[in-house]
């Protein structure tokens, strides 16, 4: 296979619990050979950040979910993308989000699902979290991989009033599954592209 697969992750973060997530997601994704992950956190709409993206071969979205949505940063983000949109500057690549708040569930489905829209409207690819529920049986426990069970992406809960280094190492962990999934499916779809090429 020729060249590096380079996997985005663009995500907004407050108080710092997404932005530890993100680095999860960017190091599960470094454990496949050959894959360059970089954080790309969508604050700044500045042109690096656009040409990063546009060389992306996967784009990871992250949000924290405030009041049952993706925060107004990252919706921000979102609409900005419209002019990628315009283009189909994002057709064909790949696509996965993640995002975390105080509550268990705290209708963080809503803002996965948010991110799965946008990404079907850039014409992009989905790649869920490919894990079944932990913590779902009495020999279960609470530091599972995606004990939380979700499936569309990945999920995290973080209490209010504790700080990001203090986030459940079961939810860091089911990020890095996250990352590691979608740099594989990238490897995969890479290949298979290249394969067709070849075979004209």
């Amino acid at each position: 296979m020729n060249g590096t697969i380079r996997v985005a992750i663009a995500y907004h973060s407050a108080a710092g619990h997404t932005h530890r997530l993100a680095e999860h997601v960017r190091d599960g994704a470094l454990t496949v050979p050959g894959t360059e992950a970089r954080l790309v956190p969508v604050e700044t709409l500045d042109d690096g950040l656009w040409d990063t993206l546009a060389s992306a071969d996967a784009i990871i979205f992250g949000s924290p979910t405030y009041m049952g949505a993706a925060s107004a940063t990252f919706q921000a983000f979102a609409e900005a993308s419209s002019a990628v949109w315009a283009v189909r500057g994002w057709q064909d690549k790949l696509a996965a989000g993640f995002t975390a708040s105080g509550g268990m569930s705290g209708d963080k489905l809503n803002t996965l699902q948010q991110m799965t829209i946008l990404a079907a409207q850039h014409g992009m690819n989905w790649v869920n979290l490919g894990l079944g529920p932990g913590w779902h049986m009495t020999y279960g426990t609470e530091f599972d991989r995606n004990r939380l069970g979700f499936y569309l992406g990945a999920a995290a809960q973080t209490f209010n009033d504790l700080p990001a280094e203090d986030m459940n190492p079961g939810d860091l962990a089911t990020g890095a599954a996250l990352g590691a999934r979608v740099a594989e499916a990238a490897r995969v779809v890479r290949a298979g592209r290249l394969e067709l090429a070849v075979a004209g």
